[in-house]
């Protein structure tokens, strides 16, 4: 016969100690996707469609900031899914030999 315990925490009256009821809002990350001088606007168009999910306007209007402001936002995201879609810009970018760079920072809003 299994022996049964009461258990050391009474959710009738701890309830209010144990846990805390507020959950806070994850933190947000933007990914942000840097210019240079050879990595051709079709890809770049590519890979905001395709790692961060903009539709062809949208892609065409940030790849356009990326090559007239050095750089533009390619979505912003919790920490790990931001750092996930700048790795996966960066390989792809790698393994077509164009030197296309992101890098992932704390949102300030």
């Amino acid at each position: 016969m299994v022996s049964m315990t009461k258990p050391k925490y009474d959710f009738e009256t701890d309830s209010n100690t144990m846990y805390d009821n507020e959950t806070k809002e994850p933190s947000m990350y933007r990914v942000v996707i840097l210019n240079d001088d050879y990595t051709p606007m079709d890809f770049v168009i590519y890979v905001l469609q395709n790692i961060f999910g903009h539709d062809e306007g949208q892609a065409h209007k940030v790849m356009l900031d990326i090559h007239k402001k050095g750089a533009g936002l390619g979505g912003i995201y919790t920490h790990e899914i931001a750092e996930t879609k700048s790795l996966q810009m960066n390989m792809l970018a790698k393994e077509n030999k164009h030197p296309l760079k992101s890098f992932v920072e704390e949102d300030s809003v």
